[in-house]
């Protein structure tokens, strides 16, 4: 039997399961009686459910094996009926022990980019995009060996997901980027009810650090007001090189590019001068203008992996892509849009405009059941179509006390060669939780090399990667998924080689 014709009738017996469950099947059945007019509806309703995750399942893409031993769904979840807000997904189950197996969100940040062309295609999804073709392979690093990893493009207006009512692109921010993601989660849950008591995960970058703090909030406020069985099983957060504190993100940026020789003294001074570094972001004319220089002097190289090759990609292009490869607006705060301006990847640093090629590809949309309505414009890895950003707290570390006092998980992860949202800035900012340290600063191992440093304070976790940019799943793939797999167990990483030393 194929892995794909056993995982279809393990399917078909674990939704029964669960309707019988939750109370969509009686005793009366039980005891072999008769159905009644209520079972055939209920009948019905579990018939449709598997329709409806039948339309999404994704039967074979462009350039990939048509056998690749998991299921994949790709479609739309209405977010908001009234406005037809609706964002796209892309769902993985994993690669074994799929009914066992949680269920984890990532997230991509921003604000405005894609977690399909950023955390799926490029970093820690199934596939990657293949160098110099608009064709995908497998990734051996893909997360989904530990966990059923599920996709999406938030808030509506990036990527493939869309709003009705145009407005809306003039009037995201955090809170309504929130209510939607989590009024998504409660909808897609009605879609793949078979993964309701899956343990569930939250995971991002950069600004998510935004987007997965606050979406926690909103599942432990809907958590109280809803019936026990429709409770969403939030387990904990994993957030890395993210933007939570805007004063602590901002001092730690120059701090950290000074440091490692990337700025003058002159300009490093200009910003100590002029800049107070305020609770609230808000910095005079002067320090915008030294922030200015800041980032010319750096347009040459990729502060978001200090140490890898920059893409030399024609910025002349007329894509979207090559548009954020010239340098970014210099006005406002430096955390703006913490994704957008520059291209931060390390093998091939230019593998975005092979996710661009790709996901702009007529058969590959249909394949994945992605731009049904005809979106006016092109799928790019962050958006155009968002227009302006009004809601943006200066700070998420209230959200992450939430969640800390919750009792839930919580992972920072660092990636320390990124000098957008570098180290630096992480330390401070967490500083500012007053947490106690339970256990101290120490080093922890890849095989028999450093990977990175950790400390565990009470109710959250740093850990830093040696060597990781920004983008810590595609520099470094094999720490990440380590780093993952710590996390889901909730076991401390180890703090000596795993290679035994044979030589006497």
């Amino acid at each position: 039997m194929s892995p794909s014709l056993a995982a279809h009738q393990a399917t078909l017996l674990f939704l029964a399961v669960v309707l019988l469950v939750s109370g969509c099947a009686s005793t009366a059945v039980a005891a072999g009686r008769l159905p009644t007019k209520g079972h055939h509806r209920r009948g019905r309703d579990y018939e449709n459910v598997f329709d409806r995750q039948e339309a999404d399942r994704v039967e074979a893409l462009p350039g990939l094996p048509s056998e690749v031993g998991f299921r994949q769904f790709a479609g739309y979840v209405t977010a908001n009926e009234s406005h037809g807000r609706a964002l796209f997904y892309w769902f993985f189950e994993a690669a074994h022990d799929v009914e066992n197996k949680p269920l984890v969100l990532w997230l991509n940040g921003g604000p405005g980019c894609s977690s399909v062309g950023y955390g799926a295609l490029e970093e820690l999804g199934p596939f990657l995009v293949q160098k110099g073709k608009p064709e995908i392979s497998l990734n051996p690093n893909s997360w989904n060996k530990d966990a059923n990893l599920l996709f999406v493009e938030s808030p509506a207006g990036v990527g493939f997901s869309y709003t009705n009512t145009t407005k809306d692109l003039s009037q995201f921010g955090d809170e309504l980027t929130a209510t939607d993601a989590h009024a998504f989660l409660v909808n897609w849950f009605k879609r793949f009810p078979q993964f309701k008591g899956h343990d569930f995960y939250i995971t991002g970058e950069s600004y998510a650090g935004h987007y997965v703090p606050q979406l926690a909030v909103k599942i432990l406020e809907g958590n109280k007001k809803a019936h026990r069985r429709d409770r969403i099983k939030l387990k904990g957060i994993l957030i890395g090189n993210a933007a939570i504190d805007s004063s602590s993100d901002d001092r730690g940026l120059a701090d950290y590019a000074w440091h490692h020789a990337v700025i003058s003294d002159e300009v490093y001074g200009a910003i100590k001068k002029e800049c107070t570094f305020p609770d609230d972001g808000e910095e005079s004319v002067k320090c915008s203008n030294a922030w200015n220089d800041f980032f010319r002097a750096m347009q040459d190289i990729d502060l978001y992996s200090l140490y890898t090759p920059a893409c030399t990609h024609n910025s002349s292009s007329s894509s979207p892509a090559a548009a954020r490869r010239r340098p970014w607006k210099l006005a406002g705060t430096p955390l703006a849009k913490v994704h957008r301006g520059m291209p931060y990847n390390t093998y091939d640093p230019c593998v975005d405009y092979y996710v661009l090629d790709y996901l702009n590809r007529p058969d590959v949309q249909k394949a994945l059941h992605a731009n049904v309505t005809g979106i006016p414009y092109r799928w790019s890895p962050c958006s155009d179509a968002l227009t302006s950003w009004g809601d943006s707290p200066a700070s998420t570390l209230p959200e992450i006390k939430k969640v800390v006092d919750a009792g839930l998980r919580v992972w920072v992860l660092s990636g320390d060669t990124d000098d957008r949202v570098p180290v630096t800035s992480t330390r401070y900012a967490l500083q500012k939780l007053g947490l106690p340290t339970v256990r101290e600063w120490r080093e922890w191992f890849t095989s028999d090399q450093v990977g990175g440093y950790t400390v565990a304070y009470d109710g959250l976790t740093l850990v830093t990667v040696r060597g990781a940019g920004h983008m810590v799943p595609m520099i470094t793939p094999v720490q990440a998924g380590q780093v993952f797999a710590h996390f889901l167990a909730g076991n401390e990483l180890p703090a000596t080689s795993l290679v035994v030393n044979t030589e006497a």
